[in-house]
């Protein structure tokens, strides 16, 4: 550095898609600047939390707001409450930043453009169209909050520029990929991670399911257990505590434990998952970061609802919408996966890209390994 002062970031993340997108910024924020993490506690089960920032060399929160569970509207005020007195002490912070589309996200952004403090946004400009969606309102109000919109895609760029939002909008990529290019590889080797699970490479799903509008719903709920035991082949499912609350409440968890080709597992870390989602004849999620790991990995994708925000993925063939539909299930994995796959979401270094985004916008370029 040259004596001036360094860039200093204040980072909002809670869950864990973001801890993996922090982890490919962090590290490169704090080698030539200063970065104040504060993870709300969207998500505090460990398993969904203190695993990821061991596997991933995530730097520990410096501030842990403990803000869990509830409705959106709960939650999202209790996260307001506690993230005000922490960036009104952060007096000295250039910019606030944050990742996709939870309720961390619009808290973060909520507060930090209250208090008059520039926003950046990574993952910008995804759309699903679909406002009935808590994410699709966090991401479009994010959006109009932010200074900096930093786009995974070209089309997330349009998206903006559709909507003609005020911030500077840049596409740098998907930090996603950064993490992807370097663990996909080894974990697609782990194959004593599948083994582990009962199943055998290339020879079951991998299944995933927790937004509000599939396990809140009692019957989407039950209309997705059916989906899942009527398939023919064998499925590890995770479940997220969410998840298997609600099954609970409904008494549909002995119904998936029963089912002779579900095999029920704990929420699992960022690598055993990988090895899974890479070994997999197909995946089956409601969630939008495991779509684009699919399409990463070369795995096809059935994404159990009727939109998506990663509309790429569905234009080349590799994602398709079954929202709930057991025919539509049964007819996508009977066809052959594409025979094309290009790079849509950058070429692995686009932590450098937002690292370097942030320093021309809001202070002086940190230094990058």
């Amino acid at each position: 550095m040259t004596g001036e002062r360094a860039l200093r970031v204040l980072t909002v993340i809670g869950n864990r898609p973001q801890f993996i997108k922090a982890a490919a910024v962090s590290p490169r924020l704090r080698a030539g600047g200063h970065e104040l993490l504060v993870h709300t506690g969207q998500h505090f089960d460990d398993r969904l939390s203190a695993v990821f920032f061991a596997e991933l060399g995530l730097p520990a929160p410096d501030r842990q707001l403990g803000v869990a569970g509830g409705s959106n509207t709960s939650q999202t005020a209790r996260m307001l409450a506690a993230l005000e007195p922490v960036m009104r002490d952060a007096s000295s912070t250039d910019c606030v930043l944050v990742y996709g589309d939870t309720n961390s996200t619009l808290a973060g952004a909520l507060v930090a453009a209250q208090l008059g403090l520039p926003v950046a946004h990574v993952e910008a400009g995804m759309r699903s169209f679909d406002m009935t969606m808590p994410e699709e309102i966090n991401r479009v109000v994010c959006d109009r909050l932010s200074s900096l919109l930093l786009c995974s895609s070209q089309a997330a760029a349009a998206n903006l520029r559709r909507e003609g939002v005020s911030g500077e909008v840049a596409v740098v990529g998907d930090v996603m990929v950064d993490l992807a290019a370097v663990v996909q590889p080894m974990a697609r080797e782990r194959l004593d991670l599948v083994s582990a699970h009962g199943v055998r490479p290339g020879e079951y799903l991998l299944a995933t399911a927790h937004r509000a509008g599939n396990v809140d719903d009692p019957a989407r709920l039950e209309r997705l257990v059916s989906l899942l035991v009527g398939l023919a082949m064998p499925i590890v499912l995770p479940l997220h505590p969410r998840t298997r609350a609600r099954l609970e409440e409904r008494g549909l968890t002995q119904r998936l434990a029963g089912a002779p080709l579900v095999r029920l597992v704990a929420p699992l870390g960022y690598v055993e998952l990988a090895a899974l989602l890479c070994n997999a004849r197909a995946v089956l999620t409601d969630s939008g970061g495991l779509q684009k790991e699919a399409y990463l990995a070369g795995v096809p994708c059935l994404t159990l609802r009727d939109r998506t925000e990663w509309v790429e993925t569905v234009d080349l063939g590799w994602n398709t919408l079954v929202d709930l539909d057991p025919a539509a299930a049964r007819a996508a994995l009977e066809r052959r996966p594409p025979a094309e796959r290009p790079p849509l979401y950058g070429d692995g270094h686009a932590g450098e890209r937002v690292v370097d985004a942030l320093a021309r916008a809001f202070g002086e370029r940190p230094r990058i390994p």
